[in-house]
């Protein structure tokens, strides 16, 4: 509830300088916690535009044509030194310097496309996003380009003279050649280059349509909901699940409605699908799913799938009796059916843990002000890593929005690190999703400078009043350290390549520092540093902390099970083709790897966006809780700020980036699928109470 005021305040709120001192105004923040209880101080009008992200030709959407066309003469340039000199270090840092070039255009456009609320600079982006990878494609099929790096790999004395990360970066370039075809005739090789630009097109429209509301009559709605959705004239438009509402009968009508089929989407997908198949077939794999893992921790799909019905086993009696809390939870609220549905699931998962542990998300809300988590999160890096943040006001035309913050990542010895725009609150045309991404990646340059990183994190949160803070339930402060792990993965990553620069690693390696970052965020020691009441600066009670943590034992197996079927579900469409439906496979997977079921008229496969950037490698994100959790377990459980675990796990995981094996990393030799399987459950579902040997923990160990 807003506080009330004797007097109008101005865009920070007032401060008192005890913070054991009961108020009812906010305790005194630092720059960075102000920086986020507050509304964003104005950009001067009369500041020089100085263009997206400090790019002076992107100033307005025509500067997108402009950087494409400065990255292409850059690219013919670089491509003329790549061929014609000698084989050597060089040949792999003129590489490099090509993909850089290309990046910084393809990847400002790809966060640009579907982040900015202007649609001309959507427009701009995206077709920069179609031009930039389309150019990428060809290259990956220039077969002259493709000898240089070949003369070099041939050449033992050459290779012999290379450091381990330039020979490594040199065989991801190589890897890149020959799955894209680089070993085809002339005709294939033209086929393989056309299957690509149009995945391009059929990804986009496939992300795009994951997105957009379904619209139906007003009239087919009962009167008593109808203003629980957007009301549009004389229909409605639903945008999402509305999971976590109360009411039964809106959680069952935005299911049925969000997810009701979309002719032209379905045709799409079915399009993609085919599409990466054909390609994966033409450059000698079995299916796009073998293609896409070639290079992982998990290698084939084979060893996926095994893992995840290693899983299923495994949860099956802890699943069902998951779900008999949920069914029995929805009689005792006197529900309309006792049936359970997949729109059940998220509510009354959270309804036992609330009634079990008396978990109101209301409670939590005020501790978790914006500016106080990110305080943690400054507090937390500066001790594990020497790392703080440094809140800077956007130059004119920087940012996309004035809500945007932008910090500067400092290092007490190095100096600054790179940027983070951060675009936490929700604005019409805005994605509802959390993500990170990255625009520039940080490489060692010719004049020995370093390229600092710059990355946007953009999250969906309310944005302040002038009275009230952004509150953050538990939900969202820990998606909100799952991202900065991203973030700091891609500050700390100081590789000497671009190519390989912080989350530019294996998929199923790049969820690792952001999940263990979730451990932190549910660690009473870490929270009991930043959780404050916005009011009054009293700490948040450690039986709260201990009562949600405690709180998720409960309905942990259904929720990971959910996972799974996800995981499965993704692994299927990217296999051998089956010759059916995607709706028919969804509804055998969900049968198999779910246990709730398939509603009629619902294609939920066509809200499932990770199909795009995760396509046959969604089950990353449990395979990385595993390791996070070994992670967890060795480094930091007994002592959450130990600075010398934490500058062991910069040294020798997160600086490497995607410059060394994910396996070399977490000990690869003795790691099988049963101890992946053990260190997840131990971990996250106590109840599992299982010893995971001490040889397999962590990373690195006994090199």
């Amino acid at each position: 509830v807003p506080v009330q005021r004797d007097r109008p305040t101005s865009d920070m709120f007032p401060v008192v300088r005890n913070s054991r001192t009961l108020s009812r105004h906010v305790t005194t923040w630092s720059p960075v916690g102000a920086a986020f209880n507050a509304q964003q101080r104005k950009v001067d009008l009369f500041q020089k535009n100085v263009g997206l992200f400090g790019v002076p030709a992107l100033s307005t959407p025509a500067g997108f044509e402009v950087a494409q066309q400065r990255a292409l003469r850059e690219t013919e340039q670089l491509v003329e030194i790549a061929c014609n000199n000698p084989p050597g270090a060089l040949t792999v840092e003129t590489f490099d310097q090509l993909s850089d070039s290309l990046c910084k255009v393809a990847d400002l456009a790809d966060f640009v496309k579907v982040g900015h609320p202007d649609p001309a600079f959507r427009d701009a982006a995206e077709k920069a996003c179609i031009n930039i990878g389309t150019v990428v494609e060809r290259l990956n099929t220039n077969v002259e380009l493709c000898r240089s790096l070949k003369n070099l790999l041939d050449n033992k004395e050459v290779l012999d003279s290379l450091d381990p990360d330039t020979r490594r970066v040199a065989e991801l370039f190589m890897f890149d050649f020959e799955i894209s075809g680089i070993h085809l005739d002339e005709s294939k090789v033209r086929k393989a280059v056309s299957l690509n630009v149009n995945l391009l097109d059929l990804n986009n429209e496939f992300l795009n349509g994951t997105h957009l509301p379904n619209r139906i009559e007003k009239t087919a709605l009962p009167e008593h909901i109808r203003h629980c959705f957007s009301i549009d004239g004389n229909s409605i438009q639903i945008g999402g699940l509305h999971a976590d509402s109360p009411d039964e009968l809106v959680r069952e009508a935005a299911y049925k409605i969000f997810l009701f089929p979309n002719s032209s989407l379905l045709l799409c997908l079915d399009d993609l699908l085919t599409c990466r198949n054909e390609l994966a077939k033409l450059v000698g794999y079995e299916s796009f799913a073998h293609r896409a893992l070639n290079g992982t921790m998990a290698k084939t799909p084979e060893t996926v799938m095994k893992f995840l019905e290693l899983l299923t086993d495994k949860l099956s009696d802890r699943t069902a009796k998951d779900f008999n809390l949920m069914r029995d939870m929805k009689m005792k609220m006197n529900s309309r059916s006792t049936v359970l549905m997949p729109w059940d699931h998220s509510y009354f998962s959270s309804a036992v843990r609330a009634e079990r542990y008396k978990i109101d998300p209301s409670l939590y809300s005020p501790y978790f002000s914006l500016g106080a988590c990110m305080e943690g999160l400054n507090m937390l890096f500066s001790q594990l890593l020497g790392v703080s943040f440094r809140n800077e006001q956007p130059m004119a035309g920087e940012v996309w929005s004035e809500e945007v913050r932008k910090l500067a990542v400092v290092h007490e010895t190095e100096g600054l690190l790179g940027y983070i725009y951060c675009d936490f609150f929700r604005r019409p045309d805005k994605p509802h999703q959390d993500c990170h991404f990255t625009i520039q990646g940080g490489r060692l340059k010719k004049d020995g400078e370093y390229q600092h990183p710059v990355v946007v994190l953009m999250l969906s949160l309310p944005p302040p009043t002038r009275s009230t803070p952004t509150l953050l339930n538990p939900g969202m402060m820990e998606n909100l350290f799952h991202e900065m792990g991203h973030a700091m993965h891609s500050m700390l990553g100081r590789t000497r390549y671009q190519h390989v620069t912080g989350t530019r690693c294996s998929t199923d390696f790049a969820e690792v520092p952001s999940i263990l970052m979730e451990f932190f965020a549910t660690d009473y020691r870490v929270v009991n540093q930043f959780a404050r009441h916005y009011q009054t600066g009293q700490p948040l009670p450690k039986s709260m902390v201990s009562r949600l943590c405690e709180s998720k034992r409960i309905c942990g197996a259904a929720d990971t099970q959910l996972q799974v079927f996800y995981a499965a579900l993704d692994q299927v469409y990217h296999g051998k083709p089956q010759n059916r439906s995607t709706t028919d496979i969804l509804k055998k997977i969900q049968e198999k790897f779910y246990g709730l079921p398939y509603v009629p008229n619902t294609a939920w496969q066509l809200r499932f966006s990770h199909l795009i950037g995760y396509g046959a490698k969604y089950y990353s994100y449990l395979m990385s809780r595993a390791i996070a959790s070994m992670v967890w377990r060795q480094c930091f459980q007994k002592d959450p700020f130990n600075r010398d675990m934490g500058e062991r796990y910069r040294r020798e995981m997160l600086a490497h980036g995607g410059s060394k094996e994910p396996m070399l990393m977490v000990q690869g030799k003795e790691l099988t699928l049963s101890l992946f399987f053990l260190a997840l459950l131990s971990t996250t579902y106590p109840f599992f109470s299982i010893v995971v040997p001490a040889s397999c923990y962590g990373y690195a160990c006994n090199r």
